[in-house]
């Protein structure tokens, strides 16, 4: 079991790291810490994982999760994880900077949504992440990106 845990954590690291990025890119050792934070809360659900949604699909939503719940704790207690390392913190360009920048303005609802989008999940596979109706996933999606075009051209929403 901790063989294929840590080949699909391995394999699927990028989309844990998305989310550190996304909510505490501004820190680069708190994005450390919620690395190891999700990692250790998906080796505690993996026992529970029956394979009916995308290992994806699953991994999001406890990532997201954990990634709200700590935002809004500010604090979960770290379990150390010693099978994977977490990627280093590449530098970004402008442009990217700016759209981080941008994203870390949003509220913890609206950043997970955006990052879904941008990781080009289905608004089906949206809905099953976050619980959200298709349709209200099209609209709030309508609305971030508004928001985040004015953020980035103005900068305010």
């Amino acid at each position: 079991m901790e063989e294929s845990f840590i080949q699909l954590i391995t394999q699927h690291k990028a989309l844990i790291y998305k989310v550190c990025r996304t909510f505490r890119g501004d820190d680069p050792e708190g994005a450390r810490d919620l690395f190891q934070d999700i990692v250790a809360e998906l080796w505690r659900a993996f026992p529970r994982y029956n394979g009916t949604a995308k290992w994806t699909t699953w991994a999001y939503r406890i990532a997201l999760y954990v990634a709200i719940t700590q935002q809004r704790r500010r604090r979960l207690q770290t379990v150390p994880f010693t099978g994977v390392e977490p990627p280093p913190v590449p530098e970004p360009n402008e442009q990217l900077a700016a759209l981080h920048q941008a994203i870390a303005l949003l509220n913890e609802p609206d950043k997970a949504l955006i990052l879904l989008y941008l990781d080009d999940l289905s608004y089906a596979d949206m809905a099953e992440i976050t619980g959200l109706t298709e349709n209200h996933i099209g609209v709030k999606l309508n609305r971030i990106k508004s928001k985040l075009k004015n953020l980035l051209l103005h900068g305010k929403s």
